[in-house]
């Protein structure tokens, strides 16, 4: 039941399944998926209403999926640009979104203890680190435009030198963005603690029960999810299933499920550590276009993860994708390229699917008529904002009339672009890919940018 090789599971007690839905259950929302989504989604409605009936479906068992598989950022980052979304919406749109997800982070942080959640969490920070000077140009433009923006050096600055070792270096280190909304977390752990603290609000959770089918409501039939050994009757029914969203009946072209994979170290001594830093535990990454993300973790091990996997035709899902043996090699040979006295053993090796929305917007939809719910397509930003989603839901789903912060998001209640037809989809999603590997290569050859790059942000809309 858990996935292999995982860093994070390898961490947890194991434990067995909850029991699986026997028999038909009547409740007010029944929630399909137990990952982040779901599981803050039925912690923020127990605590706007502790009367509701709330229950969470799992297929596997909670955390299964993404939500304890990541790379254990909480961020203010959003997927899709802040040019796209200040071109879709506004700029005070764009304003009271980025402030909001700022607060999410540390918010996220205070839901967790005081449920008395450990999950290593850590606010540090994050830096991108420049590693050349094509690097740097692309990284110091994405500070001055986001200051254009409205951003401030409180929220976003270039940092070099000596403040720059206060946070940590890597190898070849010209400087970083640096933002201090970002905290690190062990996301199984969150994950788990999560799913205990779902049920001591009140909320049922049947693990082991997979879902075949919801059925919308009609003004003469409630919402169903039927499963194999039961029916779960609600007044509202919310997809919360991410990468997995592709495996259900027509909901194929609703996000792609793409494969991102991680290894991670055995713990290094401390003396190691006093070369790099990294004390404060921010996350990074670099400028390159393929991207990576890495943390430091709570018992000293390098975690870190990238993309790289093609995109499997028909939006698949299976649990062969997991493993990658060419990727894997290529996140160990960049991890080492950033490290160089990195010597240890990588001991864990691992990956899963997360789900990427056509225009790179994640979506909360709720519909009162037929009282089907979704939120999800988070593009590898799920941490925090599935934590700032569940509330949305929440508030959409507890008081539909009144407006809030979470519910009055721009993206909220906006229907989500179906993706194109095969193999369309399966051409520009790996050409994508391509486009970005040749990028990194041609810039490290030539110490220039390539003309692949401004074709590769076309395509990706940014």
């Amino acid at each position: 039941m858990q996935p292999p090789h995982s860093l994070w599971w390898s961490q947890i007690d194991a434990t067995s399944p909850r029991h699986s839905l026997r028999g038909d259950v009547d409740v007010d929302v029944a929630i399909v998926g137990g990952g982040y989504t779901g599981l803050w989604t039925a912690r923020e409605l127990m605590r706007r209403d502790s009367h509701l009936r709330v229950a969470v479906l799992e297929a596997r068992v909670c955390g299964f999926g993404a939500s304890g598989r990541n790379g254990g950022w909480v961020s203010a980052l959003f997927p899709a640009s802040a040019t796209t979304v200040i071109h879709e919406f506004g700029l005070d749109a764009y304003t009271r979104q980025r402030l909001l997800l700022q607060d999410a982070v540390t918010s996220l942080g205070q839901a967790a203890r005081s449920d008395s959640i450990d999950c290593d969490f850590a606010h540090g920070g994050t830096l991108s680190f420049a590693r050349s000077e094509v690097q740097e140009v692309r990284g110091r433009h994405y500070v001055t435009s986001a200051a254009e923006h409205g951003v401030g050096p409180e929220d976003l600055r270039w940092i070099e030198g000596d403040d720059l070792k206060v946070h940590g270096s890597v190898n070849d280190a010209r400087g970083a963005a640096y933002s201090p909304h970002c905290a690190r977390i062990q996301p199984a752990r969150l994950a788990r603690g999560l799913a205990d603290a779902v049920e001591s609000h009140g909320a049922q959770i049947f693990e082991d029960t997979t879902v075949t089918r919801i059925i919308p409501g009609l003004a003469s039939r409630r919402p169903q999810v039927l499963t194999a050994h039961g029916t779960l009757r609600a007044d509202y029914v919310v997809r919360a299933t991410e990468g997995f969203t592709p495996t259900i009946a027509r909901q194929r072209r609703s996000v792609v499920p793409l494969y991102s994979l991680m290894i991670a170290t055995e713990p290094l001594p401390d003396a190691w550590w006093q070369d790099y830093g990294f004390g404060r535990f921010p996350t990074f990454n670099d400028e390159r276009h393929l991207l990576i993300y890495g943390q430091r973790t709570a018992d000293n091990r390098l975690a870190f993860g990238g993309r790289g996997s093609p995109y499997h035709f028909g939006s698949t899902v299976e649990p062969r994708y997991d493993n990658n043996h060419a990727v894997f090699a290529q996140l160990t040979y960049s991890l080492r390229e950033l490290f160089p006295t990195l010597h240890a053993d990588v001991t864990h090796q691992w990956g899963g699917p997360l789900a990427m929305a056509r225009n790179k917007f994640p979506s909360v939809t709720v519909d009162h008529d037929s009282g089907l719910a979704a939120a999800g397509g988070y593009t590898g930003d799920g941490v925090t904002l599935s934590y700032v989603c569940a509330n949305a839901l929440a508030d959409l789903i507890v008081a539909p009339d009144e407006e809030t912060p979470f519910s009055s998001m721009p993206f909220v209640q906006t229907p989500p672009r179906h993706w194109e037809i095969e193999p369309l989809r399966w051409l520009g999603i790996n050409a994508g890919i391509a486009l970005a590997t040749y990028a990194d290569h041609h810039e490290r050859r030539h110490h220039s940018e390539s003309r692949t790059s401004a074709l590769l942000a076309r395509l990706m809309g940014s």
